[in-house]
């Protein structure tokens, strides 16, 4: 009986141990759960420990010294720097630039705002070959690329510029007075030398300190290992990601601290935290020639009625309206800045729906200038004149025809002689026919008296 109690105190003890936290049953060698103790606060201090914003301009050796094979690694080198960058249009915007002999920008601040595309692009550069112009490559930074147009932010946001020369040669142009006015222009410059580079050029083109600004490698085949440099380098603790802001909209991180922004269409406010709607179509802050359309927080122009848009999407200028299509006119168009008003050809009323036409009775009253009588003719007309009247040569009044009356007595007198005249011939003639009547009778008695005998 005292075994059997004894085996049963033994199990429930065993079950009370295993009923115990960990802590009560004195385990000090367990290893804390993953996201939670050191390693969670190690997980989260990764997280925020991103790349203070940045406007970085990376400007890639491409001269002949440079083989193809070591050209494909410094390619995967920026491939891989963009992986470890908190890339981003309010964020890090990257650019790169091509240079030999001649410079190319491959892609500006303005283009990528992801990695994907930044490394596709990247994927794409070809080598320049001849020629070490690291100076021309560095002005050609300072003129074209560092600008706002080219998406560089403005001077107010306080983002860093930072250009990363990667070089394995010397400078083949002056170089020191170039790279003294970017710095001067606030431009932070980043030597990296590779095999054979001439390190005193790197170290006269960098930003000071020079051993946080000079980096130097044996071939272009350990190059990634600068990739963990540059992100403890870049890495700042990001109050952004941490959540620790007020900022109503947009946070961007500013070294140790940060500063608010505001979405496209809207303005800080001067509390510079919260965020208002700006109208973009107020005076003054549009290139809208005639009307301006706001569009959610942005805008769009438009033209008014009459006019089209250019392909500037900002000017208009005037349709014509009486091009073949345009209007509705039956008869006549009239174009009239921007707008149309129909007409009639002549013998033609315009009807009151202000664009058909009706024919006009020509000949009525007040239509002509005829004294007497309107002839119409189709839609014109002609003048005549009453009996007893004769149209003047104007072709519109009359004037009242000549009578017998007025006949002189002189030219009477030669009208009734040749009336006498013909009434004798007329007699004389009747006369003539009547005698030849009878000889024509004896003739024929004559004849027949003959053939008797």
């Amino acid at each position: 009986m005292r075994r059997a109690l004894g085996i049963l105190g033994c199990c429930l003890l065993l079950l009370l141990l295993l009923l115990l936290p960990p802590a009560a049953r004195g385990s000090p060698h367990r290893q804390p759960r993953p996201g939670g103790g050191l390693r969670g606060s190690q997980a989260a201090a990764d997280s925020a420990c991103k790349n203070r914003p940045l406007d970085l301009v990376f400007i890639i050796d491409s001269s002949r010294s440079v083989r193809p094979e070591e050209f494909e690694k410094v390619k995967i080198f920026l491939s891989k720097m963009i992986d470890t960058l908190d890339v981003g249009e309010r964020t890090t915007r990257v650019a790169v630039m091509n240079y030999a002999s001649t410079v190319k920008v491959e892609f500006p601040l303005r283009t990528y705002f992801d990695k994907a595309s930044m490394k596709e692009a990247i994927s794409h550069i070809e080598p320049l070959s001849a020629g070490t112009m690291t100076g021309l490559a560095i002005q050609t930074a300072v003129d074209e690329v560092f600008t706002e147009e080219m998406g560089t932010r403005p001077a107010t946001l306080n983002i860093p510029k930072v250009v990363i020369v990667v070089t394995d040669g010397r400078p083949q142009d002056q170089v020191q007075d170039v790279a003294a006015s970017a710095r001067t222009a606030g431009i932070e410059i980043y030597a990296v030398g590779v095999d054979r580079a001439d390190m005193q050029s790197l170290r006269i083109m960098a930003s000071e300190p020079l051993d946080e600004h000079v980096f130097y490698v044996e071939t272009y085949g350990v190059i990634e290992k600068l990739t963990s440099k540059f992100r403890e380098t870049f890495c700042a603790a990001n109050v952004c990601a941490l959540g620790i802001h007020d900022c109503e909209q947009v946070c961007v991180s500013n070294d140790r601290s940060y500063l608010c922004d505001c979405y496209e269409g809207y303005t800080l406010n001067p509390d510079k935290r919260t965020c208002s709607a700006v109208d973009m179509c107020a005076p003054g802050r549009h290139e809208c020639d005639q009307i301006c359309v706001s569009n959610n927080g942005s805008y769009v122009c438009d033209c008014y009625e009459g006019y089209t848009l250019n392909p500037d999407k900002k000017t208009c200028s005037a349709v014509n309206m009486c091009a073949p299509g345009r209007h509705d006119c039956a008869q006549v168009c009239l174009s009239n800045d921007g707008s149309y008003s129909c007409d009639c050809y002549e013998g033609y009323t315009l009807n009151p729906d202000k664009k058909t036409c009706l024919a006009v009775d020509m000949c009525a009253p007040g239509r002509h200038d005829c004294e007497q009588v309107c002839v119409r003719d189709d839609l014109f007309y002609t003048c005549d004149c009453y009996q007893g009247y004769t149209l003047n040569p104007d072709k519109k009044t009359c004037s009242r025809a000549i009578t017998s009356s007025l006949v002189t007595t002189e030219e009477s007198c030669k009208c009734e002689a040749i009336a006498a005249l013909q009434d004798s011939v007329t007699s004389r003639l009747e006369a003539l026919s009547t005698k030849l009547d009878e000889v024509s009778e004896k003739l024929q008695a004559y004849q027949g008296r003959q053939q008797v005998v």
